[in-house]
């Protein structure tokens, strides 16, 4: 006891300038110094306790959001990446970085436990960034350049931002290595050599105003974004004969965004946002294969739009209490077409033609209140509503509505310890890829769409102990319950001639997560500025397969997921130092004739940066140092699981060596 007390009471005297027992942890500039950050997403990645989460990419706004905010507000952009938006910010214009945890009055927490507010300077001036970089893989020869240029100024209240993305990028999903085909009793029937490589292009402009409006302050964004991918595959047999395939796959996008938000106080405590957000994405695939049994063309257009209006009203009622009420109204459409041949015979896909046409709202109010010091309490009910229509080969008309309640309760006892608990309802949103047929990469299996699927719903019960310990320690435990109902997996849809597998609801299930996260610095056994950060998730699902009847875990869901960072910040060396691991993990796909197994292994990154002068960093990263592979399983049965035996068992063990990257970075202003 005498232990835990000592260390508490340490954590308490050194925690930065803040009310801590308002749950609100403040990280000033001095605090990042030793690790001489360029911008807001390196500060973020010396905040104890802090995981960065850059949100969810599904439709609407609300709940799309990641876990950092600016100046209290979410980026009005949905396109531009959170991450890019945070490396555009430079650290001259952070004043401090505020971590809530557990929810502070005024705060929407947005459905996350711990919020990072990064809190920026007013007329910070004008600042620029110019970056190159090479990314060399000596596997092949191949360089993957990039270069990279911002900007950004303004005063009295007029801002501007600018950024210019010019690059190539190497796709290390490819690579070579043994293909096998094993019968069921394990004698081989198919070897051969797999030799493939991916990579592509990419292109971005984004740009930002804002400016003051009738009284409150108007903020207009803007992004183009053009890319272009491409997959080469040669699978040439060494038994039982010298049989030739050869595949390619192609990808290019076009992608554009205008959002605007609008804030103003209404009252002394009152506040109104608006957002409006206009979004458009053209996109184009094809897959070819050649072999000795004929050819397969699978081509595929998709155009998505994207409208949002969204009004929010904040009220602050006293420093206890803060109230928020909005709605959101979403016109979301999606247009595709597809054809397949097989050895010049056209084979019907079904989804693969359709037009979908979703009408969502929501309509959401949320409180915050702290009855007491170490106490608060977090509610809120969202109630959404939509509509979906489908024509062209599949033509249906569908309502949907639901509610979704949620509370959250966190405890402080001191500034050191934290017990949350969460209990709310949530709604998954449908994937507009479910609706629609497509192509898989590894087995080059066509997989139809649906557009008839109901999102799937959860109870979620969750809790969390957070300790923090040795001044920037941070270690959190959490567990989470989900009673799952309209589980979206695989099923298959039969037509005349062929089955196909696709996206269906196949009823109840059950998940189970355990989250570890922690920060441990080692300043006490002498190696001050080191620090190890990682996190892990560890899951048990259940739910029943359509095809056996059998109690089976989740298609796609990863069992295990993790990752580690240790950094060493060397300010006397004007250097800092690490490595980064990515954890192995494994993925299963239960289909209606097919048990598919993806696994990656683990990855491992070392890096080194140079910081000779405050405005100029070089940086080596020695990527997947461990030449990590992928490894693709599929167990294919003669037909349905459920009255079938196997047929054969296909195995692809594909490695993709070291790369090797180097950039240099320029800061003005």
């Amino acid at each position: 006891m005498s232990l835990f007390y000592a260390l508490t009471q340490a954590v308490i005297a050194s925690t930065p300038e803040a009310a801590a027992s308002q749950g609100v942890i403040a990280y000033p500039p001095a605090f990042f110094a030793a690790a001489r950050p360029a911008n807001a997403r390196e500060m973020l990645d010396r905040v104890p306790g802090f995981v960065f989460n850059g949100g969810d990419g599904v439709r609407g706004y609300e709940g799309a959001a990641g876990n950092v905010l600016i100046d209290g507000q979410r980026p009005a952009s949905k396109s531009d990446n959170l991450e890019d938006i945070l490396r555009r910010m430079p650290a001259a214009k952070v004043e401090r970085i505020d971590l809530i945890r557990g929810g502070a009055p005024g705060i929407d927490m947005q459905g996350k436990a711990v919020i990072a507010n990064i809190i920026l300077k007013a007329d910070s001036g004008t600042h620029g960034l110019f970056a190159v970089a090479n990314n060399f893989y000596p596997s092949d020869g191949r360089f993957a350049p990039a270069s990279r240029l911002e900007g950004s100024g303004g005063s009295n209240g007029r801002n501007w931002e600018l950024g210019l993305f010019v690059g190539s990028f190497i796709d290390d999903g490819s690579g070579d290595g043994p293909r096998i085909r094993l019968s069921p009793t394990g004698v081989p029937l198919i070897r051969s050599k797999v030799q493939s490589e991916a990579g592509g292009d990419d292109y971005h402009v984004t740009g930002a105003y804002e400016m003051p409006l009738a009284g409150g302050k108007l903020k207009l964004t803007g992004r183009m974004q053009r890319q272009f991918w491409d997959y080469d595959e040669t699978n040439r047999a060494t038994f039982p004969n010298g049989d030739l395939n050869r595949s390619h796959q192609g990808f290019a996008s076009d992608e554009g965004e205008f959002g605007l938000r609008y804030t103003r106080q209404l009252s002394g405590a009152t506040n109104l946002e608006l957002v409006g957000l206009q979004r458009t994405e053209d996109e184009k695939f094809d897959a070819i294969s050649r072999g000795p049994r004929g050819m397969d063309d699978f081509r595929q257009a998709s155009d998505t739009r994207e409208t949002i209006g969204r009004a929010v009203v904040k009220t602050t009622r006293s420093p206890k209490l803060s109230l928020e009420f909005g709605g959101e109204n979403v016109l979301n459409t999606l247009e595709n077409r597809l054809t397949f041949a097989a050895n010049g015979v056209a084979i019907p896909i079904p989804g693969g033609n359709v037009q979908v046409e979703e009408k969502r709202y929501e309509l959401f109010g949320k409180a915050v209140w702290r009855p007491l010091p170490h106490w608060t309490v977090e509610g809120g009910l969202r109630h959404e509503g939509s509509q979906i229509s489908a024509r062209g080969e599949v033509n249906l008309k569908k309502t949907l509505s639901f509610d979704k309640p949620r509370i959250a309760l966190t405890w402080a006892p001191n500034a050191a310890t934290q017990v949350r608990v969460n209990f709310e309802r949530s709604v998954g949103q449908l994937d507009f890829g479910d609706f629609t047929a497509g192509s898989s990469q590894n087995s080059g299996l066509v997989t139809a769409g649906n557009p008839d699927l109901s999102p799937e719903q959860a109870w979620v019960s969750e809790a969390t102990l957070e300790q923090r310990f040795l001044k920037t320690g941070s270690l959190s435990v959490t567990l989470r319950h989900s009673a799952l109902t309209d589980v979206i997996d695989r099923a298959p849809i039969f037509t005349a001639t062929e089955a196909f597998d696709s996206p269906a609801n196949i009823g109840d299930g059950t998940k189970d997560e355990l989250a570890l996260e922690l920060t441990l610095p080692f300043e006490r056994i002498g190696m001050k500025g080191a620090q190890l950060r990682g996190s892990s998730t560890w899951r048990r699902s259940e739910v029943t397969d359509p095809t056996t009847g059998a109690k089976r875990e989740i298609s796609g869901l990863r069992p295990l997921e993790w990752d580690a960072e240790f950094s060493w910040d060397l300010p006397q060396y004007k250097l800092n130092w690490g490595v980064e691991i990515n954890g192995a993990w494994r993925e299963t796909d239960y289909k209606l004739d097919e048990i598919e197994i993806r696994k990656l292994k683990t990855y491992v990154q070392p890096y080194i940066e140079w910081k000779p002068r405050p405005d100029l960093s070089v940086r080596g990263e020695w990527s997947n140092a461990t030449a990590r592979g992928f490894r693709n399983t599929r167990y294919v049965y003669a037909g349905p699981r459920s009255r079938s035996g196997l047929a054969y068992v296909d195995d692809r063990d594909i490695q993709f060596g070291q790369m090797y990257y180097f950039r240099i970075r320029k800061t003005f202003g």
